[in-house]
């Protein structure tokens, strides 16, 4: 049987790719997808045709396979490479075919129920061809009381969002926390080599403890011991991460000083309320993203102005729906194994654009893009601070230019969220505080109608130590972006973003530690175990780890050796 083979955008067509205003599905957002159609004859002698669709031929993870029987029905299905680097799917008359240097492996999907029988069964990722590939089923995600009683009012009752943001003035310090300080008396050991770079702070912290009641990660030793202030600590039995605690008002005054013009005056409450790190080591470690089974949605936002909605599209790329693309909400089996540990991602569509500013007056009001798996859902925008992993593990972060579409084709994640907390100035080489830190709207900081922006709030940033490079995820107790900044100032970060914020289950992180088949869950704050569900004798379950949920987010991955099936 003759098969046919298209390919699509090649990177030099990114820029029309776009700029292209017209409704689409989500395959046809895709600019480096390869199509190959076969027909077959079914075992009960029925003509078909099968299209495999490779998602992004260079990254080679997702694939998408139709069926067409000869009555004219489709059967989608959303198939999952767990090797991409070893193998990759093709597809001839006889089904599909997995190929893997000089080894080819045939599997005989297009003539029998494998297909329907995997699509029903209870399973998230039910393996097929042996074991070689998985198929993504559709899964319903976990929320909590708070989201669905937000969302109600949002959606059910007129002036719900008021309401939500008078909740948020009336609780905007509910997290607030502030750190005890102790003569230097006994404290865990501080990490030196090999370690992040550790915070400038007041020299008159530098014989002084830091110490939370709160934090849920093991250091080793006695509970309670105190921390030097902005020094980093390795946790005990996860090599390559850290962990470290600083209030505001523990910065040296060189950095609390600078730049008076671009970031605001922190009053007493922020200054002191404590802020959470844990650095992971990006030598070590790998990092993943992935979208929960709802958000963040590829609609229009709410905030996007009227003038900047076309009408005859569902959501600013053209799409309204990811189907038959299959979000899980849950890490895939082929990575839980190695996962380390996990922390929520970026705003919901709902607020992932811009109501005010320059941003807000173009592409569509800068919805703000996200890729999981090379799989574009939404766009990235320029100007917007984001995150991404190339297709060769290296994670960078950097406001994104039009420039940086020749990247396009190697990005296997990215999330975009808002405007820079801080950047690096080549010409002081020290960070700098974003231009649009201390303007609540023209940054989009969310927080509630009157600008009160002190609230709990999570934030990402990378630092480059003695040619190592570390992911740093930060959750700071009561803060507006200028907190944040000045934090990130002051541990010397390149870049640093924006995540979510407003409650523990949307700056949620966890941390595994494994003895075995024995899995241990620390959170960076404690409170945050209580969003994991448990078994029916009580044993924890970790959250996007052993469940389905709702939001997307972000998971740290050992770095080994890919090993392929045999």
């Amino acid at each position: 049987m003759k098969s046919r083979i298209r390919k699509f955008l090649p990177w030099l067509a990114v820029v029309l790719w776009a700029a292209a205003e017209s409704p689409k599905t989500i395959v046809d957002l895709q600019p480096f997808r390869t199509e190959t159609t076969v027909h077959f004859v079914s075992r009960d002698r029925k003509s078909g045709e099968a299209t495999l669709i490779d998602l992004n031929s260079s990254v080679q993870s997702w694939y998408l396979l139709e069926i067409r029987s000869a009555d004219g029905a489709v059967a989608a299905y959303h198939l999952e490479n767990p090797y991409p680097t070893r193998q990759k799917l093709l597809l001839d008359s006889s089904g599909l075919v997995i190929s893997a240097g000089q080894n080819r492996h045939s599997c005989d999907v297009l003539r029998d129920d494998t297909l329907p029988n995997a699509r029903a069964a209870r399973l998230v990722y039910p393996p097929l061809c042996e074991g070689r590939i998985y198929l993504r089923n559709p899964a319903t995600g976990h929320r909590t009381t708070l989201e669905a009683a937000t969302e109600f009012l949002r959606e059910h009752v007129w002036g719900g969002e008021k309401i939500i943001d008078f909740g948020h003035t009336l609780m905007e310090d509910m997290n607030r926390e502030t750190g005890k300080i102790e003569s230097a008396n006994q404290s865990h050991e501080a990490s030196r080599k090999g370690a992040p770079l550790a915070a400038l702070v007041d020299s008159k912290y530098s014989d002084r403890l830091l110490t939370s009641g709160n934090l849920g990660i093991d250091l080793g030793g006695p509970e309670g011991h105190g921390m030097t202030p902005g020094a980093w600590y390795p946790v005990r039995g996860v090599p390559g991460v850290y962990v470290s605690l600083l209030e505001p008002d523990m910065i040296d005054a060189a950095i609390l000083g600078s730049y008076s013009g671009t970031v605001s005056h922190l009053d007493d409450v922020e200054a002191s309320a404590l802020s959470y790190l844990i650095a992971f080591d990006l030598d070590r470690l790998d990092l993943g993203f992935a979208l929960g089974t709802e958000y963040p949605g590829v609609g229009w936002s709410d905030r996007a102005l009227a003038q900047q909605k076309d009408p005859k599209l569902v959501g600013p790329d053209g799409i309204g729906k990811i189907a038959p693309l299959v979000a899980t909400g849950l890490i895939a089996p082929e990575n839980a194994g190695r996962t380390v540990a996990t922390f929520t991602g970026g705003f919901k569509r709902t607020h992932g654009a811009f109501k005010y500013g320059d941003l807000a007056l173009r592409n569509s009001g800068s919805h703000y893009g996200f890729i999981e798996a090379g799989v574009v859902f939404s766009k990235l925008q320029p100007g917007l601070a984001t995150v991404f992993v190339l297709d060769d593990g290296s994670v960078q972060m950097k406001t994104w230019t039009d420039v940086d579409s020749k990247l396009l084709n190697r990005i296997k994640y990215a999330r975009q969220n808002g405007v820079p907390l801080v950047e690096w100035d080549q010409s002081s080489q020290s960070s700098k505080p974003g231009a649009l830190v201390a303007r609540w709207g023209d940054g989009n900081w969310s927080g509630s109608q009157d600008a009160k922006l002190r609230t709990i709030r999570s934030g990402a940033a990378i630092q480059i130590s003695g040619g190592k490079r570390f992911l740093v995820y930060a959750v700071f107790s009561s803060a507006t972006p200028s907190a944040m900044a000045r934090i990130f100032q002051a541990y010397r970060c390149d870049y640093a973003m924006l995540l979510d914020m407003n409650a523990l289950e949307h700056t949620y992180c966890a941390l595994y530690r494994r003895s075995g088949r024995q899995l241990t869950i620390g959170h960076l704050i404690k409170g945050m175990g209580q969003l994991d569900k448990s078994t029916p004798n009580g044993a924890p379950l970790a959250r996007f780890l052993a469940y389905p949920d709702n939001r997307d987010f972000f998971y740290v991955m050992r770095r080994e050796i890919e090993e392929s099936k045999p």
